[in-house]
């Protein structure tokens, strides 16, 4: 689930700048935007302890690794890692990662594969997005499922969390986006609920709480609400991440990060 957890943030010819409070889902004939990026860039690294109820489960990293060149577009390239610690290896072993390539420009998905190997159950996933096209290309395990049509500036489960990071907050505001999720497009919002002080292993940090309206999970299938803390500042950094799963909740606390280049 941690997948989701940490990608949880399910919100997204003419230029557009995306600086307003509320970011509607835009029609697919926009096929450019420019969103202005202060939060985050190539070298951040993100470290999270995972705990189900009162143990610790795992851990967790998110990471932005270098920009590539993808398809001829300038990509940030975000890895992901999740894997359970050994004690909870002999109980239901995971070891999943995702990777995406997020358009430098409008910080939308070009291309997103999430690897899952939990227990006896093994799957790689990929989305070709084609957004000039307006569509994505579904593949599972090398075959190919489907081709879909998407809204413009559509995300993934990943590439989402890094849209929002870009965009003011404003508590009791929604943003809404476009995204493509399994073998569908949808268009799905994020909630601005409050703010708050929480402390994490790694500090005290003041937050903005957002709540992603999802329908799967990750790791584990998700139930119930998702709530992500974010900094309050122009970072929007994810500090604390809790969800209610199938049988009792589960929760993500930053332990350590490294903050990434925002001049290169």
């Amino acid at each position: 689930m941690v997948l989701l957890v940490l990608g949880a943030l399910l919100v997204f010819g003419t230029k557009v700048s995306l600086r307003s409070g509320n970011v509607e889902a835009m029609p697919t004939d926009s096929l450019y935007r420019e969103v202005i990026n202060d939060a985050f860039g190539p070298g951040e690294y993100l470290r999270f302890s995972v705990g189900y109820g009162f143990l610790t489960a795992g851990q967790a990293t998110l990471e932005v690794r270098d920009t590539i060149t993808y398809n001829d577009k300038l990509c940030y390239q975000i890895y992901s890692e999740t894997k359970s610690n050994s004690f909870f290896d002999g109980l239901y072993k995971v070891r999943d990662t995702a990777l995406c390539q997020i358009d430098v420009d409008g910080i939308f998905s070009r291309y997103f594969r999430k690897a899952l190997h939990e227990g006896s159950y093994n799957s790689v996933s990929e989305i070709n997005f084609q957004p000039e096209l307006a569509r994505a290309i579904t593949i599972k395990d090398s075959a190919e499922v489907d081709t879909i049509d998407i809204g413009a500036f559509a995300q993934d489960v990943l590439s989402a969390m890094y849209f929002v990071r870009t965009q003011p907050l404003e508590v009791g505001q929604y943003l809404t986006v476009n995204s493509v999720e399994r073998n569908k497009a949808t268009v799905l919002r994020v909630h601005i609920l409050k703010k708050e002080t929480v402390k994490v292993p790694a500090g005290v940090f003041d937050c903005i709480v957002v709540e992603p309206l999802l329908s799967e999970a990750g790791v584990f299938k998700q139930e119930g609400e998702i709530k992500v803390w974010l900094t309050d500042d122009r970072l929007r950094m994810p500090v604390l991440m809790k969800s209610k799963v199938l049988v009792g909740s589960i929760h993500a606390e930053l332990e350590d990060y490294k903050l990434g280049n925002l001049n290169w």
